[in-house]
């Protein structure tokens, strides 16, 4: 007998509308389960060190093992407390942040949480800089000055974001004498304060978590014990879930599958969420890449077919983008668009020839190993190579190994998933096009690092919409990426498992503890 249940979920800025939520409400069985709910996911943890990561497999799990001074509450975009007891500004000039650390904190050795932790562990992020690491998230800030359990962030310009920044895996408390302040803890072990104790690690393979009977926090109940296991690619995720393996799937599932999900007898809950996931395609702009000429970047965004992608490579589970802002976020725009309205290679060949450009352009396009990017990838190149104007080498690689070479600038095109750190349009600029970008790709522009600092002065968000736009006209004029689609979510969980839909709500928080045996 088929029992399918699908949640359609929209998420727009950050805030969660749910439609039939009232079949999610279901009271549990009178013999209450207590083994680990098996959760499935292609994302890949690169560091258990919250200095040394900055992708959306790492801060996963930082969210369930550590715990930053504020954090999200489910469908909201205003930050609360966590470890702090309380967080505000100091003045009107958004240039002075001031936090109480909670009193009644320990990590897993039963140390007490201070205001020195906080210090040590934000002052220890920015300064080992790692090249895949998060520290750009925080270049407004000056000094932090520990004083007890008061925590004082310096910053040397205004910030509205700055709150933001902090609710995010970045601002992970560690214990100062476990980690050391100089380079990345290398070991499969964590020493947090989060809901959940770290008490096995197999990297690539598997994590074992367990309810953290010390944890103190915004989170008003944890959880039982979760089995997360990794795959490295979308098909073998699939092929989990199908031979029960797996409790609960998230990200990523193969595109195919996903179209057809529900179709099947099998008992299935899906919940599908318009999300704030973007994929773009970054531009090498360094001097020796091809792509350091802008009129290359603007051919390219010139000739891409985005609903070619769509249909194809993602059977239907992506929409097209066509700005550096998703929809549902403040200031979101079509720039790409309204440059690049159709696909035109005449356009291309002209914006070439005008700048003295020989064709065809040869350059090198990587990618993560995935069945799903590969055939991305495969669209790319066909499309460009079918204008005759571009000849493209393809080069795939594991998930670590691509990221380093893309940091290193091995290839002159690279598309990168992101999800944005937290629900503002600020995390979609100042992290991609900004300069020293998460992305390594060399871009600097003057402009651009004007007008996010124009957008950070505004504590009412809405009133920066206009300097968002024009941040994207500029993208669209420069074109250091080109914008490929926006994501829908999906998370399937058999019937046995309740809470699932919290797994995705666009604060970019991994619920783990929302999850229990019906």
């Amino acid at each position: 007998m088929r029992s399918t249940v699908r949640l359609r979920i929209l998420i727009t800025c950050g805030v969660l509308v749910a439609a039939g939520v009232g079949g999610w409400q279901l009271l549990p069985s009178d013999d209450v389960r207590t083994d680990a709910i098996t959760v499935g996911t292609t994302d890949e943890v690169t560091s258990l060190d919250p200095a040394g990561a900055y992708d959306a497999g790492s801060w996963a799990m930082y969210s369930n093992v550590f715990q930053s001074l504020l954090t999200f509450k489910p469908g909201f975009t205003t930050p609360v407390p966590d470890a702090a007891e309380s967080c505000k500004f100091i003045g009107a000039k958004l240039t002075a942040y001031r936090c109480e650390v909670r009193d009644d904190l320990t990590f897993v050795s039963g140390r007490k949480v201070t205001g020195e932790d906080v210090k040590y562990s934000i002052e220890r992020m920015v300064s080992i800089n790692a090249d895949v690491g998060p520290a750009p998230l925080f270049q407004t800030l000056k000094s932090v000055v520990a004083d007890g359990q008061t925590v004082t962030f310096n910053l040397n310009s205004r910030d509205a974001t700055f709150p933001l920044k902090l609710a995010t895996g970045a601002g992970s408390i560690v214990d100062r004498t476990k980690y050391p302040a100089k380079q990345l803890r290398e070991d499969t072990t964590v020493d947090g304060s989060g809901p959940y104790i770290l008490k096995a690690y197999k990297p690539g393979e598997r994590a074992r978590l367990e309810p953290n009977p010390a944890y103190r926090g915004s989170i008003g109940k944890v959880g039982g014990p979760v089995e997360v296991k990794y795959f490295t690619e979308s098909e073998q995720l699939a092929a989990a879930w199908k031979t029960k393996v797996i409790d609960v799937t998230h990200r990523q599932m193969p595109p195919e599958f996903l179209s057809t999900v529900g179709s099947s007898t099998d008992s299935v809950r899906i919940t599908e969420a318009q999300t704030a996931e973007i994929r773009n395609l970054y531009f090498n702009v360094k001097s020796g890449s091809v792509m350091a000429k802008k009129a290359v970047r603007q051919a390219v965004a010139a000739v891409i077919d985005r609903p070619a992608i769509v249909t194809g490579a993602y059977h239907g589970t992506v929409e097209p983008l066509y700005s550096l802002i998703p929809q549902g976020f403040n200031g979101h725009s079509t720039s790409f668009y309204d440059a690049y309205p159709e696909p035109s290679t005449k356009k291309a060949e002209s914006l070439l020839e005008d700048a003295d450009v020989e064709t065809p352009v040869s350059f090198t396009l990587g990618y993560r190993k995935d069945a799903t990017y590969a055939a991305e990838a495969a669209e790319l190149k066909r499309q460009l190579e079918k204008t005759g104007l571009f000849k493209v080498k393809l080069a795939e690689a594991e998930w670590k190994d691509f990221q380093k070479a893309y940091v290193k600038g091995d290839y002159d095109a690279y598309p990168v998933g992101w999800l944005p750190d937290f629900p503002d349009s600020d995390s979609f600029t100042a992290p991609l096009v900004g300069s020293d970008n998460a992305m390594h790709n060399g871009f600097k522009s003057l402009k651009i690092d004007s007008l996010i600092y124009a957008t950070q002065q505004y504590s009412d968000r809405a009133a920066a919409a206009n300097d968002f736009e024009a941040i994207q006209e500029e993208v669209a004029a420069d074109v250091p990426l080109v914008p490929l689609w926006q994501k829908k979510d999906y998370v399937l969980a058999t019937e046995e498992v309740a809470g699932s839909q919290y797994l995705t709500d666009g604060t970019g928080i991994w619920r783990l503890w929302e999850l229990g045996w019906i």
